[in-house]
């Protein structure tokens, strides 16, 4: 593979040129042994840096399930005593993911060059949650990184978890939704077409809901690849504009409106925000960076912008609970715990109470929609089937009756 390299020499020259490796990470180490110090590599080609519609642009955010392994073997060879520049250079080369692979290979030069960590990892923006950064500046302030990040493991797990209960109970729908579906291309693209050949022979008049399928049916298989192409480009125009702020404060707002499944949604987005930020102030971040950070970390847009007056509210001197009723975003159950929290210093296991108590509610509203879905999707699928097979054999019986005649 051909990588393009920009360096920098011990006489403080940065050069780019390209050379040949297996890959990115050992044509780094190949390159750091000749006392270079590597800023950048990336792929050579087109195809490389091409950024398409479909797939997200630029730099891919690094697996949340990598991060998560990544800061639990921190932790254990911190914990065994390791100094954090042993323990990086140990870590560096053990993830799969190859981006993520470069990524710590920088961070562990940034840290032996006298950065600290944090502002390591802050230097790759997007690619990692807004709230790592802040956490392990809290940890290196404190002198407590290896509890920090003990935390901040925790609450990766709790995340994860969150994601497979909600990925495992749209399962089923999605299996139901993707068999029908099948099975609908099939009769409308093969079988009613050769019926309706067959039908046209016999010189046989079809009856109208035959007719109208059929015609349904035609139309779909004579215009497939428009059909197709507008559905890619609606999904490409959909994802780029989810990449604007604009548009992705209205499709998130859309997720909002949504009957039964919005408020859903809403709770996700507000116990994100708990948590993230019982998080940072149990790390010691004081309150107003934290508010910032955790505002910034909400998933949608919608919620976040309500959210975005709050810190400035309380660095002016306003109580958490009362700046979180002026959004308009949490219930009074949650502002009296917030309240309760603030009152006697323990704001940090408050919110992680209200945290656990949205998702045990996002968990049990999940499994109410899902029993509205299931039917409902059940009786839509089994009467388009039942139509189609209508359409089938209506026309044999009408034929049989004929004969019979």
């Amino acid at each position: 593979m051909q990588f393009v390299c920009r360096v920098g020499t011990a006489e403080g020259v940065v050069t780019q040129s390209v050379r040949e490796g297996q890959d990115a990470a050992s044509l780094r180490d190949d390159l750091e042994k000749k006392d270079l110090h590597v800023f950048e590599i990336r792929r050579r080609g087109l195809l490389a840096n091409l950024s398409l519609p479909f797939a997200g642009g630029g730099k891919q955010k690094i697996p949340i399930q990598q991060l998560l392994i990544f800061n639990r073997e921190l932790v254990a060879l911190l914990r065994s005593g390791l100094p954090l520049l042993q323990s990086l250079e140990l870590l560096k080369d053990r993830p799969e993911d190859e981006g993520f692979r470069e990524v710590l290979n920088e961070v562990r030069d940034q840290v032996k060059g006298g950065e600290a960590m944090s502002v390591a990892f802050a230097s790759f923006g997007d690619r990692f949650p807004p709230l790592l950064a802040p956490t392990l500046e809290a940890g290196e302030r404190s002198g407590e990184l290896e509890r920090v990040l003990k935390r901040f493991v925790r609450y990766q797990q709790l995340v994860l978890e969150t994601r497979k209960k909600v990925i495992s109970a749209l399962m089923y729908p999605a299996v139901l939704i993707s068999l029908s579906l099948v099975l609908i291309l099939v009769m409308t693209g093969y079988v009613l077409p050769n019926f309706g050949d067959f039908f046209a022979g016999l010189g046989a008049e079809l009856p109208l809901l035959t007719r109208v399928v059929m015609t349904v049916a035609d139309f779909l298989r004579t215009h497939a690849i428009w059909l197709v192409g507008g559905a890619v480009l609606g999904l490409g125009a959909w994802r780029q504009s989810g990449r604007t702020q604009s548009g992705r404060r209205l499709i998130d707002g859309w997720k909002l409106q949504i009957p039964f499944v919005g408020i859903v949604f809403e709770r996700m987005a507000i116990s994100e925000f708990c948590r993230s930020l019982s998080t940072l102030l149990a790390g010691g971040i004081p309150i107003v960076p934290s508010l910032e950070t955790s505002v910034r970390g909400v998933g949608n847009a919608a919620i976040r912008e309500r959210l975005a007056p709050l810190p400035a509210a309380v660095r002016e001197g306003a109580s958490m609970a009362d700046g979180l009723r002026s959004t308009g975003v949490a219930e009074n159950l949650m502002i009296d715990m917030v309240q309760v929290g603030e009152t006697t210093g323990a704001l940090d296991q408050m919110l992680s109470d209200v945290s656990d108590f949205l998702d045990e509610e996002v968990e049990t509203r999940m499994q109410r929609v899902l029993g509205l879905i299931e039917p409902a999707m059940l009786v839509i699928m089994a009467t388009l089937v039942a139509l189609l097979l209508t359409a089938v054999y209506l026309p044999m019986y009408s034929l049989l009756g004929k004969i019979s005649v």
